[in-house]
């Protein structure tokens, strides 16, 4: 009873938007902007590939993945962002520290298996197209969904389970705008390094593992892309992978800064802007530049918004 009356008395002050108080209410109008338009764009995407069957493939059910992960994310930070700026104490409960944190860390961790498996589709897609139905068959791409899934929320227990081992003073500083694993780990009061070991792996197993493999599928594919001798296919193959790539570019970027770096580093405005990068602005244009930059979406939307249109006739 002792430790659990100690552990509700704890309390984490959001300091990362508190500087410019005058601001504040720019700051909840971004922030509620961001989310209405990473909502509707996320769920937009998904209710396009569920009602127009020519996109049942492999590479829009993993884009229907992504989405729900990115409404994940955004859900997991913006609302309490949104919470923390509008009250006077800028605070969050230890309970809800820990859940955000656990719930986020869960989604992006998902997210960046998620990346490689779309990269791999896209591999066997452009560099063994006539074997692609038999290897991205319906069981094959189920099977890898629950294992990012499965393989994203289990390393976020872990490490979850890791800080709640950890002891914290009842008031603790945190410089950024919500709960995230290296912000928490710098206000802890007891030793961290167990959790900095087991991130390093998480990082290596997951992050950098992953990240290889995109790359290397990736080197396939532009090789495979530049043997193409017809002009019109080479555009046409290319097109298939680039927003995929671009999507990546942003993520990983933003991913390997903020868990890659030796923990010992201490960059706190670079480190709020870099995570709100992959967990704010990147869930919102993601289904803009994949919208934007395939036929096969904006064809799908057009025949949504008519057929929407004439039901209403």
């Amino acid at each position: 009873m002792e430790g659990k009356n100690q552990t509700m008395s704890i309390k984490f002050y959001m300091m990362g938007l508190s500087s410019e108080p005058h601001l504040q209410p720019i700051f909840f109008a971004i922030f509620f902007i961001i989310y209405m338009l990473a909502l509707l764009g996320n769920t937009l995407i998904s209710t396009i590939i569920t009602t127009d069957s020519r996109l049942h493939t492999p590479m829009y059910f993993f884009l229907i993945n992504l989405s729900i992960l990115d409404i994940c994310c955004t859900t997991a930070a913006i609302p309490k962002i949104l919470q923390v700026i509008l009250s006077e104490e800028k605070s969050i409960s230890y309970s809800g520290c820990i859940a955000q944190l656990c719930f986020f860390s869960g989604a992006l961790s998902t997210e960046t298996m998620l990346l490689t498996v779309m990269a791999y589709d896209r591999y066997v897609a452009i560099c063994i197209p006539f074997h692609y139905a038999a290897i991205m068959n319906k069981m094959t791409c189920f099977l890898l969904a629950a294992a990012v899934w499965l393989g994203g929320f289990m390393n976020s227990m872990v490490q979850t389970g890791l800080i709640l081992r950890l002891k914290f003073c009842e008031k603790n500083i945190l410089h950024h705008f919500f709960c995230e694993i290296p912000a928490v780990l710098k206000v802890a009061c007891s030793d961290t390094y167990i959790n900095n070991v087991m991130i390093i792996m998480a990082d290596v197993l997951m992050g950098m593992v992953c990240f290889l493999l995109t790359v290397i599928s990736y080197t396939y594919i532009i090789l495979a892309i530049l043997k193409i001798r017809s002009a019109d296919k080479k555009m046409k193959a290319f097109s298939t992978c680039a927003s995929h790539l671009t999507v990546v570019s942003l993520f990983y970027g933003g991913v390997i800064y903020t868990y890659v770096r030796p923990a010992f580093s201490n960059f706190l405005e670079a480190d709020k802007v870099i995570s709100a990068v992959y967990a704010i602005i990147s869930p919102v244009l993601n289904p803009i530049i994949y919208s934007l930059r395939n036929k096969e979406v904006i064809n799908a939307l057009r025949k949504l918004v008519g057929r929407t249109v004439f039901s209403q006739r």
